[in-house]
């Protein structure tokens, strides 16, 4: 097992990248991706960075030399060979050959496009413009580097010792968790926690130990290279990128009102079995399950990523006994924000009435609160999204409105379409 502490005092970036692998990425992206080669190739996308919490001054932590280093380090890397044999004839989800021939041909000879980094007062404006399934994969290894270098902004004010005593304790406290859910009756949970996580080396210590301390109730990894490295399962479906930039296409209301649900049918083509997992919540989940075909109420299940999520469960559960279907075959996915007392007690709440699980993330990966002075390494929020398409701007409500982005008047205007009224704003913690 790896000596984190000894890592990081002898560290040097170009023997220990943040990013390694284009597939150390979540396994979403690339099932995503291969969606958008087949359907969406030539449309021009624009991701960038936001930081929601900016109270968090990353451009003062983080030396805007070391960024382009690790930006233009993430750019020379492409598939080896190693990885290409994994992702062309490993059984995903029950299913061989997941990934078709020719995306895998333009995957291997993928390098990552430019990217434009600009400091703006104490936060950093970094983009990427050009085709969307090349620009897509920005995301989460920017992600990925933003969370590290302001971790290591901190760690490298700290002495050998002091380096060892914050890992030990950062250990306790994960094995702490994992005990705790040891006792959880039914547990089905999986590690989501690549985007926000303290560092790749320490995300693979979270997996491994919730291999060993929960077995069979850990069902994988989003990471695909952990997943390939610890020879478990990659999880993933799609996210919230998919509805957003389609409905920046829509020529009108009435395409805008449909873009949700294009993005499924261009996904029920593509897969079946656990992969047709519906995400609702982008303009809003009551609205969306209301004007639902009637072929989406068939799908394996549901995740549920902002609002209250007990509240969308049962919007869920109410949703598919109109439509005849029985919740209790029904997949939940719960993903937004979880630690080990709401897992135990949506777990509680929801076991028998659906099959429940869960998606653990920043808190799993990236959990060091009250661990140094200050609370320095505390996760904050930190996301990397499409915000225009052609030259339009996206749009996303979520049912958590601390959770939306895009113009005030697109904002208005997709509320009105989408029927959104009130909404309760909660806290954003990552």
């Amino acid at each position: 097992m790896v000596d984190i502490a000894t890592r990081v005092w002898n560290h040097r970036w170009k023997i220990d990248p943040i990013v390694r692998s284009l597939i150390d990425t979540d396994f979403y992206k690339l099932l995503m991706c291969q969606s958008v080669f087949r359907n969406k190739p030539d449309t021009q996308v624009t991701f960038s960075l936001i930081n929601r919490s900016t109270h968090v001054p990353l451009a003062k932590l983080i030396d805007e030399g070391e960024l382009r280093e690790q930006l233009d380090h993430i750019r020379s890397l492409s598939l080896t060979r190693g990885e290409s044999t994994y992702l062309r004839g490993n059984t995903f989800y029950g299913k061989r050959q997941m990934f078709r021939p020719d995306f895998m041909e333009w995957f291997e000879a993928l390098r990552l496009p430019p990217y434009h980094l600009e400091r703006k007062g104490d936060q950093y404006e970094l983009t990427f413009e050009g085709n969307w399934p090349e620009v897509m994969m920005w995301e989460i290894p920017a992600l990925a580097v933003l969370m590290e270098l302001r971790g290591r902004a901190v760690l490298n004010t700290m002495g050998r010792f002091e380096l060892q005593v914050l890992y030990a304790r950062a250990m306790t406290k994960l094995w702490e968790k994992v005990e705790a859910l040891r006792a959880v009756d039914g547990l089905r949970l999986a590690d989501f926690g690549t985007r926000r996580r303290h560092s790749y080396l320490w995300q693979d210590r979270c997996v491994q130990a919730l291999i060993e301390g929960l077995g069979e109730k850990f069902v994988g990894t989003s990471n695909c290279h952990i997943a390939m490295k610890r020879d478990i399962e990659a999880i993933g479906t799609n996210a919230h990128e998919l509805p957003m930039v389609y409905a920046a296409l829509a020529e009108d209301d009435t395409a805008l009102r449909d873009a949700p649900y294009k993005v499924l049918a261009d996904w029920h083509e593509e897969h079946d079995g656990n992969l047709r997992i519906i995400l609702p919540d982008t303009y809003g989940t009551k609205g969306f399950l209301d004007h639902a075909p009637d072929w989406l109420a068939g799908w394996t299940g549901i995740r549920i990523d902002s609002g209250d999520p007990a509240a969308g469960a049962e919007v869920a559960i109410d949703w598919w006994k109109s439509r005849g279907e029985d919740p209790r075959q029904k997949l939940v996915i719960f993903s937004d924000g979880l630690d080990v007392a709401k897992i135990a007690e949506l777990q509680k709440q929801f076991a028998g009435r659906v099959r429940p699980s869960f998606g653990w993330g920043t808190l799993l990966t990236n959990d060091f609160r009250g661990l140094v002075a200050d609370d320095a390494l505390a996760p904050f929020s930190l996301v990397c999204k499409a915000v225009s398409a052609n030259g339009r701007p996206t749009v996303k409500l979520s049912d958590n409105p601390n959770k939306a982005m895009g113009p005030t008047d697109e904002i208005d205007r997709y509320k009105r379409v989408f029927g959104v009224g009130d909404q309760t704003a909660m806290d954003v913690l990552v």
